[in-house]
């Protein structure tokens, strides 16, 4: 009897540590990886062995790499030519076994070639290339005036604009960059005469583009493959086994059409996946509607997310911001010193301190997101509350003393309410702000708004675009005027307006 209570104790134990079995998959901000990424996180969904995750738009290669080193994701779609050269920083050609030892040293696998090579490249419009007599990448060098577009990345990673300017003797100066979402609308516009672009980019044959031939062999193969962490196959073998099917699943010509589905009929990432798996081909077009896409299934849940971010993180700024503002007031030689640093932080560009936070915290979503703006938040709460209590009349603070007040009954009972109104004036700049800049959490898995937003511009489709800004707005609106009700609620009348008493 005890060996059956004790086995079936086991059984349970085991269960329960299935059910609470977690895959977290992660992907970059284009079209094919967040398409590919709906693919893995279904094909593992379907294994029902664990909770699947897809944090999708999570960034450039550096940060979803860093997220799968610390364990923030399990899996994510790559390319054999970037873990060569943007990865392991490469100069020699490097083959699938060296790629595998070196990567299993760091505690991740590298498998599952999905069957497509997707290669850089840099195209032309057909007519300019004719006009011009551009056939491949040499080419290009015997004209200097033609003006460059080049994608962020390209222009910062390892096997990018760099070592190909180097490898051609191109002439030209360093391009600023140009998000690849909208690389193809200035190319077709004339605003840009040569960008780079994905072999498997649909709209290579929608704007009737010429792909130059790599004549000197310069870029690598860029295999579609799963980067993932080494315990994954033993921590879940069922959906690790799942994942294998996919091996050889997708050729160029259906990722192509993938991407197809998704840039130029309309169709969200998720349904092209699910067609995907369902065996099915190109579905049709898709309205690209501003008020569907608004009130779209995921609107609650990103409501939700956005509100989580921005509230929690106002909270904890509030608790550290307003002491650290009484401080500032209180003890002279920590004044500078608070305001400083509150104001440097505040200087610090968003997406790289979250690129910092990444490994600092080793996750990616939420902890990090919630951390930046907690410290986005400082700079207004703790300035406001400064100001106010230096603002209150050093006559009024005299005459508390006098009464016989204690310095902290004097800041609760005079000092603080004189304040209130400029300290929740701080707080509302710090929930404004923080609406606006928590569409950035997005970018490593946070959720929120920024996710419609980061699909609009890797589609350049100003119909999702809008889609995640305009709620952002509306939302940014409906904290104003709800701290404007809280401040004729908290502060009474007498004090609506400013002291103008200064302390000397």
């Amino acid at each position: 009897m005890k060996f059956l209570l004790s086995s079936l104790a086991l059984a349970a134990a085991f269960g329960s540590a299935q059910a609470d079995a977690t895959l977290a998959v992660g992907s970059k901000r284009f079209t094919e990886s967040y398409i590919l990424g709906e693919i893995v996180a279904g094909t593992a969904q379907a294994a029902g062995e664990a909770r699947v995750s897809h944090k999708p738009g999570m960034g450039n290669t550096a940060i979803v790499f860093s997220a799968l080193r610390t364990g923030a994701i399990d899996v994510y779609p790559e390319y054999t030519g970037t873990v060569e050269k943007e990865i392991l920083k490469s100069v020699e050609p490097v083959d699938g076994e060296t790629l595998r030892r070196s990567l299993s040293g760091m505690g991740i696998g590298i498998g599952v070639p999905l069957g497509f090579n997707n290669s850089y490249a840099l195209a032309i419009r057909e007519e300019r290339a004719q006009a011009l007599g551009i056939h491949a990448l040499s080419d290009l060098a015997k004209h200097p005036t033609l003006r460059l577009g080049l994608s962020q990345e390209f222009i910062g990673r390892a096997d990018g604009w760099e070592g190909l300017k180097r490898a051609y003797g191109l002439p030209f100066p360093t391009p600023r960059g140009l998000d690849h979402g909208l690389a193809y609308e200035a190319l077709a516009a004339g605003e840009v005469d040569v960008i780079d672009a994905y072999s498997t980019d649909a709209k290579i044959e929608k704007y009737r583009l010429r792909v130059l031939e790599d004549d000197r062999r310069y870029f690598p193969r860029y295999d579609a493959v799963l980067l993932y962490r080494l315990d994954l196959p033993q921590r879940l073998p069922k959906t690790w086994a799942a994942l294998q099917g996919l091996e050889a699943k997708i050729n160029d010509s259906r990722m192509v059409a993938l991407n197809a589905d998704a840039e130029l009929r309309g169709r969200t990432f998720d349904a092209v996946a699910g067609d995907f798996l369902r065996g099915n081909t190109a579905g049709a077009p898709v309205p690209a509607g501003f008020w569907s896409r608004l009130f779209g299934p995921d609107f609650l849940r990103l409501t939700g997310e956005h509100l989580v971010l921005v509230f929690v993180s106002l909270l904890f700024a509030i608790v550290a911001g307003v002491p650290l503002g009484i401080a500032a007031d209180r003890v002279r030689v920590l004044r500078q010193p608070i305001l400083a640093a509150a104001g440097l932080i505040q200087t610090i560009p968003s997406l790289a301190l979250l690129a910092f936070l990444i490994p600092l915290f080793g996750t990616i979503g939420v902890v990090p997101a919630m951390v930046a703006l907690f410290l986005y938040s400082l700079l207004p709460i703790v300035r406001n509350t400064y100001t106010g209590l230096s603002e209150v009349p050093r006559g009024m603070r005299q005459a508390a003393a006098a009464l016989g007040l204690t310095p902290k009954a004097i800041l609760r009972l005079i000092e603080i309410p004189l304040a209130t109104r400029t300290i929740l004036a701080g707080i509302k700049t710090s929930a404004v702000i923080n609406v606006g800049t928590a569409t950035i959490a997005a970018f490593i898995g946070a959720g929120g708004y920024g996710e419609r937003i980061a699909q609009g511009l890797a589609l350049n489709d100003n119909a999702t675009l809008l889609a995640g800004a305009v709620p952002a707005a509306g939302l940014a609106l409906l904290v104003h005027g709800g701290f404007e009700l809280l401040d004729r609620w908290l502060v009474p009348e007498g004090l609506r307006t400013p002291g103008t008493g200064e302390r000397s």
